[in-house]
């Protein structure tokens, strides 16, 4: 009987992991989609449906993909791959539960680690075709990633030294205890994990998602010369890394609705709902404030994001040489 309950105890925190990794898959393009179509309001426009993500992929995944002849074989794989640690590494941030089957490899440097390697991939596919527009955006990705991973590890040390752990549910528990209390590192944490979403996810004021202007651009440079399926897989990806951002600001600095690993089926129902209320409010912030700013000259994006780095390295340092803040 005992070996009979471990056994279904270990599918049912499976059954709870796989279903985390597919809500992840399936509202990334549901958060995108949500996030223009409040900007296109703001702006007294109709704007496209809601669903117009989900569509586009299926578009671009029933074309055919045309690659140019100077491409090799990286430039066919590197989408997939791309996608591959993308999605990993948003499965593994804690959605509506905690403690799930793989949270033990849920650690916020191996999620840095992942996203640096999707970042890398995706400048050298830039790179592969030889065109000067791939060059630019790769340069440009890799200028300003110079002080978005420092900022991030920065942030990551902040939230070591608070909570004794860089694993993102026993960070997500501590939060939640009454231990936590009111502290200035969080906060300068916080804002530097903003801007660092922001210039990674090329948002305005970094990048202008929806412009093709071949002089400001960025993500847009490095993956120009894909088409078909190999696009489709590129775009799912950056939708899963903007929800990878929301969802690891929710998951540390507000953990409220996340179920513990022996809770019950409707304690993770509730995790689900009050995930998806956290996502609206993020998408909804995100487009007023995408509405409220103008995007900044390139040259001017490594001081925005050296600010992040600054405030992460004062919170870290606030953390470790005074212990009441």
């Amino acid at each position: 009987m005992g070996m009979i309950g471990d056994l279904s105890g270990l599918v049912g925190e499976f059954a709870i992991q796989i279903s985390q990794m597919l809500l992840v898959l399936l509202l990334a393009p549901l958060l995108t989609g949500f996030v223009r179509k409040v900007k296109a309001r703001l702006l007294r426009r109709r704007g496209p449906p809601l669903l117009q993500p989900y569509w586009d992929l299926a578009k671009l995944a029933r074309k055919e993909a045309i690659v140019a002849e100077s491409a090799s074989w990286l430039f066919r794989g590197i989408p997939y791959l791309v996608f591959a640690m993308t999605w990993v590494a948003a499965a593994l941030v804690p959605t509506f539960g905690t403690g799930l089957l793989f949270s033990w490899s849920a650690d916020l440097i191996a999620i840095i680690a992942l996203l640096g390697g999707a970042r890398f991939f995706l400048a050298l596919a830039g790179m592969d075709v030889g065109t000067s527009f791939g060059g630019l955006g790769s340069s440009r990705e890799m200028m300003f990633a110079t002080l978005a991973e420092p900022a991030l590890i920065m942030i990551v040390f902040t939230l070591a030294l608070i909570a004794g752990s860089t694993q993102l549910s026993t960070v997500a528990e501590f939060m939640l205890s009454p231990d936590v209390g009111l502290r200035i590192s969080l906060a300068l944490a916080l804002v530097a994990l903003v801007i660092v979403a922001l210039a990674e996810n090329a948002r305005i004021p970094v990048d202008n998602p929806a412009t093709h202007l071949e002089l400001t651009m960025v993500h847009e440079a490095m993956v120009l010369e894909y088409s078909g399926r190999h696009l489709a897989m590129i775009d799912l990806s950056a939708q899963i890394k903007l929800l990878l951002y929301v969802s690891l600001i929710a998951c540390v600095f507000a953990p409220f609705g996340l179920a513990p690993v022996a809770a019950s089926f409707s304690a993770h129902m509730f995790g689900v709902v009050a995930y998806v209320g956290k996502l609206a409010f993020a998408g909804l912030m995100l487009a007023l404030f995408e509405t409220s700013v103008a995007k900044m000259r390139v040259f001017r994006v490594p001081d925005f994001i050296g600010v992040a780095l600054m405030l992460g390295l004062l919170a870290t340092l606030l953390r470790f040489m005074s212990r009441g803040f």
